[in-house]
């Protein structure tokens, strides 16, 4: 069979040849795991079992990972991970939060380690990843305070890190990407520390569910509209009030100006679409100079898939993005 014809329905045994996945990408359709957060403990075991077949973490020589815990403001402490560059810089590093994915309500330090290794390598950054908590056992704002304390403590111990404070960045992957978003609208809000960049890498940040993306791609492997609905509704399910629902949901903010410059990076069959898409030309009309990326047949999550091309070319557009944002 010709592979430029194979869809995702022949994989999975339904009709969606709507959907013209690239070629790289459907050898894998059939084995990626079907995501159903109705049973969020069956849900977080297959997850296990994925990140188990999957490469073995791959640290370069020298890189030092340090675990450490952060205080927060009622006293309890946070885990999070240092990822510190071999070597000995000219001068100061540039420093970055790394945010891990999982619908708010998935995903740890150890299934998503790659990214922030990847980042403290690539980039001679020192990285910051903190294990926030999750929904529903800890529904926002829980989640995104443990982010923004990962980024203060990132800048009150920038002195020591070695890190240059006018080069702090933020950045994460799915949900982590619509935290991300969100730790920087905090920053702003706040007076927080300064950050030079937001990478907003297949981001969740709308609630609302009523973009064309959200509304159409109800059966699209590992996210789908479904998928939101209850990632959406966990996340929520305690006083969003109290800190306000744009924080949870940025593509609720009305007031883009002054935010970080961004690299948004979508998926031409993902839920999650249009909402990134809406979000950078929003950062755009607000005078935020904003990099867009929207990658032709692909889904949410198809980097798992690391060979293919497309992958790849995501990869390095990130990394490039990161290398002149940070210097």
């Amino acid at each position: 069979m010709d592979t430029h014809a194979r869809t995702i329905g022949e994989q999975k045994g339904t009709d969606m040849t709507h959907y013209p996945i690239d070629p790289d990408l459907l050898p894998w359709v059939a084995m990626l795991p079907e995501i159903d957060l109705a049973d969020i403990v069956a849900t977080r075991e297959r997850s296990g079992e994925l990140i188990k077949a999957l490469p073995p973490l791959q640290v370069p020589d020298g890189l030092e990972i340090r675990e450490i815990t952060i205080a927060r403001p009622d006293g309890t402490e946070i885990y999070a991970r240092v990822y510190t560059p071999p070597g000995t810089p000219d001068g100061l590093r540039a420093g970055y939060v790394s945010i891990h994915g999982g619908g708010f309500v998935l995903g740890d330090l150890d299934t998503f380690e790659q990214a922030p290794v990847d980042v403290a390598a690539e980039c001679d950054a020192i990285v910051v990843a903190p294990d926030y908590r999750l929904a529903p056992e800890h529904p926002f704002p829980a989640g995104l305070e443990d982010c923004y304390a990962a980024l203060t403590w990132l800048a009150a111990n920038a002195a020591e890190l070695g890190v240059d404070p006018a080069r702090i960045a933020v950045g994460g992957e799915s949900a982590g990407g619509g935290l991300a978003a969100a730790v920087a609208l905090l920053a702003r809000d706040r007076q927080g520390p300064p950050l030079c960049f937001q990478l907003l890498e297949i981001p969740e940040l709308d609630d609302r569910l009523d973009t064309a993306s959200m509304r159409a791609f109800v059966d699209t492997p590992l996210w789908n509209r479904p998928a939101g609905e209850l990632s959406w509704k966990y996340y929520l399910s305690g006083t969003p009030e109290v800190l306000g629902l744009q924080y949870a949901a940025p593509a609720r903010a009305e007031d883009l100006s002054g935010l970080p410059p961004a690299f948004v990076q979508t998926c031409e069959f993902d839920p999650l679409r249009d909402e990134g898409l809406i979000y950078a030309q929003g950062l755009l009309a607000a005078g935020v100079r904003t990099e867009v990326h929207l990658y032709p047949g692909i889904f949410h999550g198809s980097e798992l898939v690391k060979d293919a091309a497309i992958s790849r070319r995501m990869a390095s557009d990130r990394m490039d993005a990161l290398r002149r944002a940070l210097g």
